[in-house]
Order: structure tokens, then C-alpha cells, then sequence
């Protein structure tokens, strides 16, 4: 599969999808003008390695904000993950938030809620 990197801007999150090396991850900021453009190609790539998931998927959010519309794509996202994880595949997500930030270990705290994947939280 070919690896992903979006280097991340201001208003977009820097997004590392690398099956070989075991690495999806999502961090920084998360408000771009078009979000569905933006996470189009996240979403093709995810369709494309749940055909054939790694043995253990490590999914890791480490966002210090994200609008409304992002929290749409997050939730696709997450319930792509949930969809290869129902297929009997090892997935689970990592929340990573500021300790001080209630509003992002909430954010993960309901996402865990809606999707049936493993989450652990941490702060940092």
C-alpha cells in the first residue's frame, strides 16, 4: 500500500497512514475549509487497507482542536476502524489530549462511547 503523509498546517492535521510500518496517526489542529476534500483521501486509504489489515492496527488521535466538521470525519473515520475491527481484526485507538484540556478528553471519551473499538486514553 502507498504510505500517506500530510504535513500538517495552522487549520489542517499532519495525518501519517504507513501500513508497513504500522503507523496511522492523526495530531495537531483540524479545521480546513473543505473538510470532506481534506479526508477523502484518509478514507479511500483506510477502505483500501481494511481489505487487508496489519495483525494489530494502532489508530493514534492526538488533536489539540478540531471543528464540528472535522468531528464528522473523525466519527467516519473511527467507524471505518470499527468495521475491521468487527472483522475479527486486533484495532485500537489512542487518545492522546493535554492534561488540561477537558474538552479534548471528552471528545475521546464519547467517541469511545459510539464506536466498538478499544480506546485508551492518556494525557500528556
Amino acid at each position: 500500500m502507498d504510505v500517506i503523509k500530510i504535513k500538517g498546517t495552522d487549520d489542517t492535521p499532519n495525518i501519517i497512514l504507513d501500513a508497513e510500518n504500522n503507523i496511522i496517526e492523526f495530531s495537531g489542529r483540524s479545521l480546513p475549509e473543505d473538510v470532506v476534500t481534506f479526508y477523502a483521501p484518509a478514507i479511500q486509504w483506510i477502505e483500501e487497507y481494511a481489505k487487508n489489515p496489519n495483525p494489530k492496527t494502532n489508530v493514534i488521535f492526538r488533536l489539540e482542536y478540531f471543528n464540528t466538521a472535522s468531528s464528522k470525519a473523525i466519527l467516519d473515520i473511527l467507524l471505518k476502524f470499527e468495521d475491521i475491527h468487527n472483522d475479527g481484526n486486533d484495532v485500537t485507538v489512542f487518545w492522546y489530549y493535554q492534561e488540561d484540556d477537558e474538552d479534548m478528553m471528552e471528545a475521546g471519551e464519547e467517541y469511545s462511547e459510539i464506536v466498538d473499538i478499544p480506546f485508551e486514553m492518556h494525557s500528556y
